[in-house]
């Protein structure tokens, strides 16, 4: 199948021809103007610094630029991509472009346009509190989190799949819009839209009008719809993202008769990840969007890789022989990740940002033996508790379940009151096509609060530099299912 596409010469012609061909199924929604703005998301890029980026439905007639403000009646400041024109790649639909903002005032907020369009819409952010800033504040994490509605979920499912939203139920979406006034911005560390289960929906029935030969274009629309849902969130906050397994490949949605084979250029090792998102790794030493750092106030944030890259020989659950057989990467160097996560932690200043909070992907304590990613286990565990990490937050397993701050196995007897270990927080249960997974009956020594029935979030609420409440948010309806306050015995500035 790739070889009927190696032709291509042009990406206007294609993201043309495949807009044209796209199937009945298809939410996706094609502006009159194609250099209108869609699929706006954010991310900060250091105290004094900004990534922005959209969409449009043609390639950009000069340089990515963009008009901003500290008032959406008056943009006086102009900032262009630097030596980076509108770029899309095979099978896109849409063209990419991404405008660093810098010299910026922290914790400020501006307002934004992108140039070259007659849409009216403008959109805003406020950057990132300055690197020892004690001011309380709470972010929003989730993972998992997939496309909501007709062609995702919804109150039907296919064949085989599970945990339909009740009629008119609030989703993880919706529920993330309703509540952003109260977070600062939205971290989401892997598995983003599930375009990938494209395939797993059409052999499962659920997406009538369709076959496998138009995986192509079901996929990319599929992930658009999701883009598009998330905008009225992600065109207001920072939105920052890592890897997952489902952002690999086309093929990754849980069928048997298909592999990465059947995935087109454009469509493999993370291409769309890589092309979709900027995230702050030139500012933070990291690589692309795969592991970075990143500081807000008096809390240092990192992004680590579970699913790639994972150093000292260890094969990677995505990389080629791995246990994904998702056939992507490696991205980096040999052992480049692992050095620059310990480089990276062992820089942080536990006076300005007393608090260090680490995700990735794939848990390793869990309650169940299927999911637990003993390779990340081994790659990361020794590193996150040698230089003290707080909390090491995951996803993967389609559950809310909170462990005890424990290390190789064993819980600190201190429990949340100062412990010496990290504490492991694994929330998989932001929402997707394929539902929720299932704990075991017998939940692990180290599992203090489980749910594998309920949609949700988590809400971090720092409220300053001795104690973190974690929560977990039912989307439902906003409410709280388990709160725990983590307590760490240091001086405050």
């Amino acid at each position: 199948m790739p070889s009927l596409w190696h032709g291509l010469l042009f990406a206007t012609c294609w993201v043309t021809c495949a807009l044209a061909a796209l199937p009945s199924i298809s939410h996706v929604r094609v502006p009159d103007d194609p250099f209108e703005p869609v699929q706006i998301r954010q991310a900060y890029a250091g105290p004094t610094g900004m990534l922005v980026s959209w969409n449009t439905f043609s390639k950009l007639p000069a340089t990515p630029s963009v008009h901003y403000g500290f008032s959406p009646e008056f943009l006086p400041f102009v900032s262009s991509s630097r030596n980076t024109e509108s770029v899309t790649y095979p099978t896109s639909l849409t063209f990419n472009n991404h405008v660093r903002l810098t010299n910026l005032f922290p914790n400020t907020k501006y307002y934004w346009r992108p140039a070259f369009s007659n849409a009216t819409s403008i959109f805003s952010f406020t950057t990132s509190k300055e690197i020892g800033d004690n001011t309380p504040f709470t972010a929003a994490v989730v993972v998992d989190l997939g496309l909501i509605g007709p062609d995702g979920l919804s109150t039907t499912v296919g064949k085989g799949a599970a945990n339909p939203l009740k009629p008119g139920e609030i989703n993880t979406i919706q529920s993330l819009q309703a509540h952003q006034n109260g977070w600062d911005f939205l971290w989401h560390p892997g598995d983003i839209a599930y375009a990938d289960y494209w395939l797993k929906e059409e052999v499962q029935g659920f997406l009538p009008n369709t076959s496998v030969a138009d995986g192509f274009h079901v996929y990319e629309s599929l992930l658009n719809q999701f883009y598009d849902e998330m905008t009225p969130i992600t065109s207001q906050k920072a939105w920052m993202v890592g890897p997952g397994n489902h952002e690999a490949n086309c093929d990754n949605g849980g069928t048997h008769d298909f592999d990465v084979t059947i995935c087109l250029p454009g469509q493999t090792n993370f291409t769309g990840f890589r092309n979709h998102f900027r995230m702050p790794s030139s500012e933070s030493g990291g690589l692309e969007n795969f592991w970075y750092s990143f500081d807000h106030g008096m809390v240092h944030f990192v992004q680590f890789d579970t699913e790639t890259d994972l150093g000292h020989g260890i094969l990677g659950p995505d990389e080629p022989g791995g246990e994904g057989a998702e056939d992507s990467g490696p991205f980096g160097l040999k052992n480049q990740q692992i050095n620059w996560l310990k480089n990276d932690l062992g820089n942080v200043d536990r006076k300005k940002t007393p608090w260090v909070i680490a995700a990735g992907h794939r848990p390793w304590y869990v309650s169940t033996d299927a999911d637990a990613c003993t390779e990340c286990q081994e790659a990361f565990e020794s590193i996150l508790n040698e230089y003290s990490v707080d909390l090491v937050f995951s996803g993967h397993f389609h559950v809310y379940e909170r462990a005890a701050p424990i290390f190789n196995g064993t819980v600190d007897t201190r429990e949340l009151n100062n412990p010496r270990f990290p504490w492991y927080i694994t929330n998989g249960a932001g929402g997707h096509y394929d539902g929720l997974d299932t704990l075991n009956d017998v939940l692990a020594p180290f599992s203090r609060a489980a749910f594998d029935t309920e949609y949700g979030w988590s809400r971090l609420i720092f409220h300053n530099c001795t104690h973190l409440t974690h929560e977990f948010v039912r989307s439902s309806d906003g409410s709280v299912l388990d709160s725990a306050t983590l307590f760490k015995d240091r001086k405050c500035r």
